[in-house]
């Protein structure tokens, strides 16, 4: 078996074949891990690139940065945006290939301005079975290097490589960008996405670590992880985010009592639904409007 530390070097000897090469870095693990492997092989001839639009959360772009500067790789940042494209807010199937495809482009184009041909991504080797993934068909278009898929390394051991170097993200749960948050069909548009990040944040704050709130158009749907489900149903965090999500413009807040799951609103698993009146009967999430009040009437209402 294949040690970790032999892993580290047969990807760095790798890197190191090249005169240069720019990381796609969104300040996830996996990205993280390539950008330190990289800096290790290259040095000063590898680039950590972000691509800043409005689908990634401010929060997260000043991680980048911190974690950039932890791993000791230069940073660059490049400013899109993916609400210029008629086909990524429309929000179909292939909305992630549109994304990708906008995203590895912007990066490809600050690599040519730094003498630079490889551009790397952090796809790693458990990553084309997981669902319906079609920013993966980007990366195999545009000729990304996704040099942990490359060497067949699995999301456990891009941890494991994580913890070798230090790596401050080593176990942060993964995130994807704020548009994974808008069910398929429903348009992406700047107000979604600005209340979605605003949402977030309250949760962030509050110190939940893996949640997503979904924007079924009127209905915030919060997910967190299964251990963090009794933290949602505090009284005080209740009352806080009845009070300031629902203020961001959603007609009800709701939290899904099976717990965060990725992808729950992708095309394949896209059960999650604004009408709970048949949740019992089906395989849909278990959502229960635990943000309700009673009015001065005292009818029940949602906020």
């Amino acid at each position: 078996m294949v040690s970790i530390e032999e892993v580290i070097t047969s990807i760095t000897a790798d890197l190191a074949e090249f005169d240069g090469v720019l990381v796609a870095f969104s300040g996830g693990v996996d990205s993280s891990v390539v950008a330190a492997l990289a800096n290790e092989a290259l040095g000063d001839n590898a680039i950590a690139c972000t691509a800043k639009s409005e689908t990634l959360p401010e929060a997260e772009l000043e991680e980048t940065r911190q974690i950039a500067a932890e791993i000791g790789i230069r940073h660059k940042v490049v400013e899109f945006s993916e609400l210029d494209s008629d086909a990524f807010r429309r929000n179909d199937e292939e909305r992630c290939y549109h994304c990708r495809t906008m995203r590895l482009s912007a990066m490809y184009d600050v690599a040519r301005e730094q003498g630079i041909e490889i551009v790397c991504d952090g796809t790693n080797a458990s990553d084309p079975g997981e669902g319906h993934r079609p920013g993966h068909r980007a990366v195999e278009e545009l000729n990304a290097y996704s040099p942990l898929l490359e060497h067949e390394v699995t999301k456990a051991e891009v941890r494991e490589i994580a913890h070798e170097f230090d790596l401050s993200v080593a176990d942060k749960p993964s995130m994807a960008c704020l548009s994974s948050r808008i069910p398929t069909g429903l348009e992406v548009t700047e107000e979604r996405l600005t209340r979605i990040e605003k949402a977030e944040q309250i949760l962030r704050t509050w110190g939940f670590e893996q949640f997503r709130v979904r924007d079924h158009d009127g209905l915030a749907r919060i997910e967190v992880a299964s251990d963090e489900l009794e933290a949602a149903l505090n009284p005080d965090f209740v009352r806080t985010a009845r009070e300031h999500i629902a203020d961001l413009g959603f007609d009800h807040v709701t939290l899904d009592l099976h717990g965060y799951q990725t992808g729950s609103v992708s095309p394949e698993t896209n059960n999650a639904r604004t009408d709970t009146s048949s949740a019992e009967n089906s395989d849909d999430p278990v959502v229960e409007d635990v943000f309700a009040v009673e009015d001065s009437t005292g009818a029940n209402r949602s906020q």
